[in-house]
């Protein structure tokens, strides 16, 4: 869940693999590849599907869990309402002390991907905004969410001045003691940004926490193989960022999947154990690249699979906090590998 925007329909469609594959050699995480607990906030996201126990296994590890969520009506006029499941996760992340908050999105299964026209309908019309965020509140209040984590994506330019209407807005109709959040997918340049519909100070100024979603750089669908989070981009990313936003609002998104490249613009997402199992499977061997912080291999049939794995989060955590960011967001819990705390 951009350039591919961060929740592709494919990957929120994942099966959970059945066990992980033992832990390839690399950057020293625990041998099961559980990640360390981070002093920093970590938010990790789920899809509405996932188990509860996706949840309590990594609640040492977490401060909030962010769960999809609901979805915009194809009219922007309207947003429909959480889920029996939702709920659950809701009840699962504040029964283990933590923070839990309910995602805003355009996605659209009719698409099988985010509705650029949904989005546009709803934020350059202030009666559907007024409708949205007075749905929202209510649902917040009423269900008892912690917050609203607002993931609109595929914007247009257009579109900008509205986003930072629909954040004020919600920023101020909920309760003092609530918290708004942004997804937005990362670029290298202000202009780049700007150009996506984010108009980063103004963003920044509404909402208690940014989160930027530093992943699919690459993908199958939309580029040839390589790293799906670079370390070197997912700085300029945070770099450009904070030359409008306040680092002590500022989540650096790691990945924690992997893509697997079956020939030209075809392919899948793979959870962490999916990626491990099929290289092990195969007889490859695989690599870790330095560079980007990322694991990657070649298959026998010449399939190529790039992922990231607890040794990428232990670096995106060394990163985050050399710039003294807020925290981190893991895309996502039941995907990644185990953390601990």
């Amino acid at each position: 869940m951009l350039t591919r925007t961060r929740a592709t329909a494919a990957l929120l469609t994942l099966a959970l693999a059945a066990a992980a594959a033992p832990a390839l050699p690399g950057p020293a995480v625990a041998d099961d590849g559980a990640v360390a607990a981070s002093p920093l906030a970590v938010t990790g996201y789920v899809i509405q599907s996932a188990r509860s126990a996706v949840v309590t296994r990594d609640a040492d590890a977490l401060t909030t869990v962010t769960v999809a969520g609901v979805e915009i009506t194809r009219d922007g006029a309207s947003v429909g309402t959480s889920t029996r499941d939702a709920r659950r996760l809701l009840r699962t992340a504040q029964g283990s002390g933590l923070r839990a908050e309910l995602i805003l999105s355009n996605y659209s299964e009719r698409l099988g991907g985010f509705d650029t026209r949904a989005a546009d309908r709803l934020l350059r019309s202030a009666e559907h905004r007024d409708r949205v965020v007075d749905s929202l509140v209510d649902q917040v209040v009423d269900q008892g969410w912690d917050g609203v984590n607002v993931d609109l994506e595929a914007l247009r330019t257009r579109d900008a001045n509205g986003l930072v209407a629909l954040l004020r807005a919600l920023s101020a109709r909920l309760p003092d003691d609530r918290e708004v959040s942004i997804d937005v997918s990362a670029r290298t340049s202000e202009k780049a940004y700007r150009d996506a519909g984010y108009r980063l100070a103004a963003i920044g100024e509404a909402v208690d926490v940014f989160q930027l979603m530093a992943y699919d750089m690459h993908g199958p669908t939309w580029s040839r193989p390589g790293p799906i989070g670079p370390l070197d981009w997912q700085r300029s990313a945070a770099e450009v960022v904070l030359g409008a936003v306040p680092a002590e609002k500022l989540d650096l998104g790691v990945a924690g999947y992997g893509y697997r490249w079956t020939g030209r613009l075809t392919g899948r997402s793979l959870t962490v154990a999916q990626a491990r199992s099929v290289v092990a499977r195969s007889g490859a061997e695989a690599r870790y690249d330095d560079e980007a912080g990322e694991w990657t291999a070649t298959l026998p049939g010449g399939d190529v699979l790039w992922w990231s794995d607890g040794a990428s989060y232990e670096r995106r955590r060394e990163l985050a906090a050399e710039l003294g960011l807020h925290g981190l967001a893991l895309w996502r819990l039941g995907s990644a590998d185990r953390l601990v705390g």
